[in-house]
């Protein structure tokens, strides 16, 4: 995998089930004292394993009921012009991911809204008015099968 030992996996795999734990559930998890788990979590947050911790809100539970994906494709100029278009896009709280696409699409994102209507604002407002877009395909997901944020980790 990496630089990384058998106890570190499975420190990284713990934590990703729950950020919460205190460093001694880790370590009694991973089968470590608290000391050296304590050392090498944060090696593994120094060394950037460990990007940041956070809450998984559920978007529908704070009214963001609308989940899409919209496939962008820039002009010859707009795709010149990719770090502008990427920096946009970095600005967009509706956006949650964004990825540069190898194909006849440029870049792929996720994108929540409070309703259709409200994704229908900013498609038009905001997204397709960025310089160099050329095409915008919107696909709306009816319901979701599978969300994690957990890597398959193994040692």
């Amino acid at each position: 995998m990496t630089d990384l030992d058998a106890y570190e996996v499975k420190i990284l795999r713990e934590l990703q089930r729950d950020a919460n734990l205190t460093t001694a559930e880790v370590a009694d998890r991973v089968g470590l004292s608290v000391s050296p788990c304590w050392r090498r979590i944060d090696r593994l947050e120094r060394d950037g394993y460990i990007r940041k911790r956070v809450a998984i809100v559920d978007r529908r539970k704070v009214g963001l009921n609308a989940h899409l994906f919209a496939q962008v494709k820039l002009n010859a100029h707009g795709r010149a012009n990719l770090d502008e278009f990427s920096r946009a896009i970095q600005s967009f709280p509706e956006v949650l991911d964004a990825y540069v696409l190898m194909g006849s699409m440029d870049f792929m994102l996720r994108v929540v809204a409070r309703d259709i209507d409200a994704y229908e604002r900013f498609f038009f407002d905001r997204l397709s008015k960025l310089p160099g877009v050329q095409e915008i395909n919107s696909t709306v997901a009816l319901s979701e099968i599978k969300s994690t944020t957990e890597l398959p980790l193994e040692a």
